[in-house]
């Protein structure tokens, strides 16, 4: 095996120029694989923590009230009774807040369901936050906080004060504590749709990373939300943590049939989302592969064209003894080479690539939008991609060496 690296390094060597345009090539092809497979990556992974921080993966609430069938009024009241000219409707029912049967009981057989590593039962529903002549409109979320916090970590996103509701508390986002003029202690009143309402102090400030929940959401102890929104004790809905947050389809099917109420995904509430983040991986793939193939037909070009310049050399060494075996690895080994040092560059102008990233593109926090890294797998991979796409862009040249004959190639 000496003979042939020794006669593919100095192929390579005599070939400087091209080599190293070729390398450089390689070299760019790795970097822009590794760079958008990592971007990309980055940009989904916090995009889907984003949306997960804010919401349960699985929420288990009462079947909606059926709809009823109601014939439209009639000039002739005789012919109601006419199938052929009666048009029956179909018309929604209102509806209204309700409470999950029995959901005392539920909890604890919800607790030891496979998947599930936490739940919180809570009272939500729309209301009115007020304070002097300030009022905004808002979501009325209560919960009971230990539990809660093992659902979407609030006690992580508390900017100012404590996860902490005790009675007369409320937890309140940052931008309404804006909008209100309040802060730390203040006083300020909710009502809700009844007609019912109660004053709260503000116990703590969070940011959910979403400015419309930050201004919209109002998280209360149990029992306030229960009074507030007259459900005497019910809840809402039961949400739920998984410990494998992409089998929330799969758990709210079981749920479906073991409650016989209403169990919704986080995936089903964002399917939008996720199609979009379907279709950019796709996209992103297009792109490796296209990228790929472009890396592919430049080394076998370079290469084609080496056989071609070299075809006195190569008939030279066939009648020297070399066999035509020996002949197709050298170049399967000059593709090999090309490859790990354009996959060596590649790593570093990958790196490079990031680390301009994270320096210049900031979001209006003056911090970086996400962060991502190029780890050391996504690197070994297309570097071993980088090394076989060499290999097989080496095979054409290295068949077209071997099959010359030497008389011919040394006359030439």
């Amino acid at each position: 095996m000496r003979f042939e690296i020794v006669v593919a390094l100095r192929f390579l060597r005599e070939g400087r120029f091209q080599t190293g345009l070729i390398v450089f090539g390689v070299a760019a092809g790795f970097a822009v694989v590794a760079y958008i497979t990592a971007l990309v990556g980055g940009l989904q992974a916090n995009t889907i923590a984003r949306t997960l921080g804010t919401q349960p993966h699985v929420s288990i609430r009462p079947l909606q009230d059926a709809p009823r069938r109601a014939a439209p009024p009639l000039a002739d009241p005789s012919a109601r009774s006419d199938p052929a000219i009666q048009d029956v409707q179909v018309q929604p029912r209102a509806q209204r807040l309700r409470s999950v049967d029995n959901w005392g009981a539920l909890v604890p057989l919800l607790e030891r369901t496979p998947d599930v590593v936490a739940v919180s039962p809570s009272a939500t529903g729309a209301g009115l936050a007020r304070r002097g002549e300030a009022a905004r409109a808002v979501a009325l979320v209560g919960v009971l906080p230990d539990r809660y916090d093992r659902i979407v970590g609030l006690s992580s996103r508390i900017v100012a004060g404590s996860m902490r509701l005790g009675p007369g508390e409320a937890l309140i986002g940052s931008e309404l504590a804006d909008d209100l003029g309040v802060g730390l202690g203040d006083p300020f009143t909710l009502a809700s749709g009844l007609g019912t309402s109660d004053t709260f102090r503000v116990a703590g400030l969070f940011d959910l990373g979403v400015r419309d929940l930050n201004r919209r959401q109002v998280v209360l102890p149990l029992r306030a939300s229960q009074s507030l929104l007259g459900l005497a004790g019910g809840v809402t809905s039961i949400d739920l943590a998984l410990t494998d947050a992409f089998a929330a389809d799969a758990v709210a099917a079981r749920l479906r049939a073991l409650t016989g109420l209403d169990a919704e995904s986080w995936m089903q509430a964002n399917a939008q989302l996720l199609s979009a983040l379907d279709a950019q991986s796709v996209s992103t793939g297009l792109i490796r592969v296209v990228v790929l193939v472009v890396v592919v037909l430049g080394v076998s070009s370079v290469l084609v064209v080496a056989v071609t310049q070299k075809r006195r050399e190569i008939g030279i060494l066939r009648a020297m003894g070399a066999t035509r075996g020996q002949l197709t690895r050298v170049f399967l080994l000059q593709g090999a080479i090309i490859g790990a040092a354009g996959s060596a560059v590649g790593a570093a102008l990958a790196w490079a690539m990031l680390w301009a990233f994270v320096t210049f593109v900031k979001g209006a926090d003056g911090q970086p939008l996400f962060s991502f890294t190029l780890a050391p797998s996504l690197l070994g991979g297309v570097a071993a991609v980088a090394m076989l796409c060499g290999v097989l862009a080496a095979s054409l040249p290295a068949r077209s060496a071997a099959r010359l004959d030497p008389a011919q190639a040394i006359r030439l």
